[in-house]
């Protein structure tokens, strides 16, 4: 018990030491430093945060590249690709350790332009209920088996069901043979099995279980990038939705296609416009494997040109972007992707993927003029900031609709399995 009291007078008289010299004034700047930074080759990041008279070293060795002598900021410079680390430290004291990695140069050309989305669902969705007249009253079976709009009917007595028409010839045959159908359904990523008996259909004379069913949809967007070493891109830059059930489709298989916008339908406070649009050409422009929170992704089957940037650039991790002017590439005519004046409101820096990372403003004259500001059809029109392009405009505020909500690039790349931090030797990339 005594040696407790002790060690807390101990630590009572050392605190109050350490605040009369001043020394715990840093302590939180200290800690937020960042514990590990990402940069590319070529490419610098200022960390702003390191207090005054603090010293970095890297190797044992002092840094003397602090972006202005009399700034408590320090700039590093990505060189070789691969993972090092410099040192924070108080007078002769290490405080922090910070991971530095430098990624291997990645470019990709961006987007722009607007593209027609045809996606396949897997298995039949669900998308509403309905009462069939019998002669014993109005009934739903599907409704009454417990299957519930949002469902997804994914087999039919143990056979796969990937098409509307699939359903028919089993609810006939089970209706004139007064058997059950088992139907297995997914809801919210898990399975459950469903038993329904389909009922004759008094005005028309055939058998029906009382559902609503779709297995497909179709949308404008917006083409975000293109990865031309692995053919892969991504669009949208936010899920595309049931319009009945408002859930994410879950894809089977889908394409995207040429379109052309015909005319825009202007936003206004309260009211998200719409570009009006049509498929141009049947022939698909590449496949839809994904679809995400972070928009839909896939393979092109060839490249494609905005006659603005048709040649790879630099991308911006969440760190680099900035509050201040950028641009984003579009289309408001025809298929004439053009670039638009956009400022950048504010920008989170993510460590892990998330959504709604930037909020952006329409600032363009003839783009606000044209649009009223943000609307359908323009999510994953890219943004560009100094020449990189830093992420895609997803959403409109409601309230505001030259406003709205962008995704970090990084989170696209990502979800199109693109591995924009692995790690490689400078060997083994000058070998490959």
């Amino acid at each position: 018990m005594k040696i407790d009291n002790i060690r807390k007078m101990i630590g009572l008289v050392l605190l109050c030491f350490l605040i009369s010299i001043g020394f715990l004034k840093p302590v939180q700047q200290y800690l937020n430093v960042p514990n590990e930074i990402h940069l590319f080759e070529n490419d610098e990041v200022v960390i702003t945060d390191i207090p005054a008279q603090s010293s970095v070293s890297k190797n044992n060795e002092a840094i003397f590249s602090f972006k202005d002598s009399t700034e408590d900021s320090l700039t590093l410079e990505g060189d070789d690709a691969g993972s090092d680390s410099i040192t924070v430290s108080a007078g002769n004291f290490p405080v922090k350790k910070v991971d530095v990695n430098v990624l291997p140069d990645f470019r990709v050309i961006p987007g722009g332009q607007s593209v027609g989305v045809k996606l396949n669902t897997y298995g039949v969705l669900v998308v509403g209920h309905h009462l069939i007249n019998t002669k014993q009253g109005e009934t739903s079976p599907g409704e009454n088996a417990g299957i519930k709009v949002g469902d997804v009917i994914t087999e039919i007595n143990g056979e796969e069901v990937k098409h509307m028409a699939d359903l028919a010839p089993y609810i006939e045959k089970a209706g004139k043979t007064g058997e059950e159908l088992n139907f297995t359904v997914l809801r919210d990523n898990k399975k459950f099995e469903k038993t329904v008996k389909p009922v004759k259909d008094s005005n028309e004379k055939s058998y029906r279980i009382g559902l609503y069913i779709r297995d497909s949809a179709a949308g404008v967007g917006t083409l975000t990038f293109y990865h031309p070493e692995s053919s892969k891109y991504g669009a949208l830059g936010h899920v595309i939705s049931d319009m009945d059930t408002k859930k994410p489709i879950i894809v089977n298989n889908g394409q995207i296609l040429s379109s052309s916008v015909n005319s825009i339908e202007k936003s206004s406070n309260g009211h998200p416009g719409e570009k009006l649009a049509q498929f141009t050409n049947e022939k698909p422009l590449g496949t839809i494997t994904t679809n995400s929170p972070f928009g839909i992704f896939g393979k092109l089957n060839h490249s494609l040109k905005n006659n603005i940037y048709d040649k790879p650039i630099p991308i911006a991790l969440s760190s680099e972007v900035k509050e201040g002017p950028a641009k984003i590439l579009t289309v408001l005519e025809g298929d004439k992707v053009e670039a638009f004046d956009i400022e950048i409101i504010s920008s989170v820096e993510q460590k892990f993927p998330a959504t709604k990372g930037m909020v952006v403003k329409m600032t363009d004259p003839r783009l606000v003029e044209k649009t009223g500001g943000i609307v359908q059809g323009m999510s994953g029109s890219p943004i560009i900031q100094n020449d990189k392009l830093v992420g895609a405009v997803t959403h409109v505020f409601v309230n505001d609709s030259t406003s709205g909500y962008g995704v970090h690039i990084e989170w696209m790349l990502k979800e199109a399995g693109i591995d924009i931090y692995k790690k490689e030797s400078k060997e083994k990339r000058v070998a490959s």
